[in-house]
């Protein structure tokens, strides 16, 4: 590496070091802001957010090459603000000191829970939501009276640089911060000795990450995605299913961590589905490729990825459906890609290896609910789980016998957005959780507190030992048996 690149790398580093060091000191000097304080910084994100919604929704439009602003507006900006107000509403209640009760054998001390502010947060977000994969976490750290850097996507550029343009007008320095930059000022950021760090994206990342990490003991928040799939019970109603299953697949164009990743379905009952999306489909999107409803991929490289997959899938003898027409070259609708059914998938293809991230449902078939909890168990642990049907008895089955970051019944994606559920993945879909009260919690250190009383009776298993000290301890193996 040459000496310019060098002096450009210690310099960056440098750079961050600087802004770890000036929030760091502004939490010592305020270790838990009080509510008002909190709230008022949660209010000046809402007024970010609400004052520049038109900025917000062309520069994610600018580097989606198109994407729907109603999309934006939803996924970006109302969930962000939904995070916001509810935090705002229920801080009162997460800041108190949340008393524990104390076994007979410890009475009369006293014991309570505090939530503690951890001090500085790093957040490292993904390009497919660039504004709501900061933001919400950052909601939840400065709700837990942290002070935070974030991180965005150097493949939204656009958008990073209006992140980075309106924190930088609303807030100081040493509370809410943007650092811009390619992947190695991302390596050089998830290297610094935060007190948590959060990152969203790919599962190899999310690997790089936790290792750098590691160095420094930094805990760490990963949400990593996976292949979610989609499980058709046999009596689904696909009237029902395929429009929610089409709307889960095709917001953004495919684009989201937690899309329905492949389909399995009966096999007696694969014409009828396929039919039934292909309906669902033109009715979401009419002439779906020209429709500005429908996303453009993100850039260049992830759609010739998503043409690769095509291109393995059928090399390989799978049968692609379109749903839509192909695209007519129109310069000003860049990289729309045909919403697909593949079918005669195998798990030898790449499309039913690695998560998708774009308009194409791989279908599985299946003979019997045994054999398709089987093909679910043997990937990896899945961000989300959606499960479409009417006997509670093949529900539970799938409950209890497969893991997955979340599960929807009957629908896909809206558990996202309820405030009240936490929000993460289990084994390689990620590690915690985050949204609501879960959000300050992971943020926070959940200290507990013990007041002993002047007089108690845990004085009789000090030394010397002698008969008290046996009884004391016979007592408290009784309830063990």
């Amino acid at each position: 590496m040459n000496a310019p690149v060098d002096m450009a790398i210690a310099e960056c580093m440098q750079s961050l070091v600087r802004i770890l060091h000036l929030q760091r000191r502004a939490f010592d000097a305020d270790r838990y802001p009080g509510l008002g304080t909190r709230r008022e910084r949660l209010e000046r994100l809402l007024q970010m957010l609400a004052r520049h919604e038109h900025e917000w929704v062309a520069a994610v439009d600018r580097d989606f090459g198109h994407r729907a602003a109603h999309e934006t507006r939803l996924a970006e900006m109302a969930f962000v603000a939904g995070e916001a107000r509810h935090a705002m509403r229920h801080l009162a209640r997460w800041m108190k000191p949340r008393r524990v009760r104390v076994p007979l054998h410890l009475l009369p001390a006293a014991a309570r829970i505090v939530a503690q502010p951890l001090g500085v947060v790093g957040v490292i977000g993904t390009w497919n939501y660039p504004v709501q994969l900061v933001l919400a976490p950052a909601v939840a750290a400065l709700a837990a009276g942290s002070r935070v850097m974030v991180k965005p996507s150097e493949r939204a550029p656009a958008t990073s640089a209006l992140l980075a343009e309106l924190v930088a007008a609303y807030f100081r320095e040493d509370e809410l911060t943007v650092i811009e930059g390619n992947a190695a000022v991302a390596s050089m950021f998830s290297a610094l000795p935060f007190d948590h760090l959060c990152f969203t994206g790919s599962a190899d990342a999310g690997r790089r990450v936790a290792a750098a990490a590691a160095e420094n003991l930094t805990p760490v928040t990963l949400q990593l995605g996976g292949k979610s799939p989609a499980l058709l019970d046999g009596d689904a109603d696909f009237a029902l299913a395929a429009p929610r299953l089409a709307l889960g697949k095709l917001f953004s164009a495919g684009q989201t961590c937690m899309a329905p990743d492949y389909a399995l379905v009966p096999k007696p009952r694969v014409g009828e589905f396929v039919r039934a999306m292909a309906a669902a489909v033109r009715r979401l999107y009419p002439a779906a490729v020209r429709n500005t409803d429908y996303s453009s991929i993100i850039d260049t490289r992830h759609y010739a990825r998503l043409i690769g997959l095509l291109e393995d899938a059928r090399a390989r003898g799978a049968r692609l459906i379109a749903l839509a027409d192909a695209p007519s070259g129109d310069a000003q609708l860049p990289r729309r890609l045909p919403p697909a059914l593949v079918l005669d998938v195998s798990s030898e293809m790449a499309i039913m290896r690695e998560e998708i991230a774009g308009p194409l449902l791989p279908v599985e078939t299946y003979s019997t609910l045994d054999d398709a909890i089987a093909r679910i168990n043997a990937r990896p642990h899945p961000l989300a789980l959606y499960w479409f049907g009417n006997r509670s008895a093949h529900r539970e089955r799938v409950l209890r016998e497969t893991h997955a970051g979340g599960v929807m019944i009957n629908d896909t994606l809206w558990h996202f957005a309820h405030t009240g559920l936490p929000f993460g993945g289990v084994g390689a879909s990620g590690t915690g959780a985050y949204h609501g009260e879960h959000g300050f919690a992971r943020f926070s250190h959940l200290k507990p507190v013990f007041v002993q009383s002047r007089l108690t009776a845990t004085r009789v298993l000090a030394p010397p030992y002698g008969r008290n000290f046996e009884r004391a301890l016979a007592l408290l193996r009784a309830p063990f048996g």
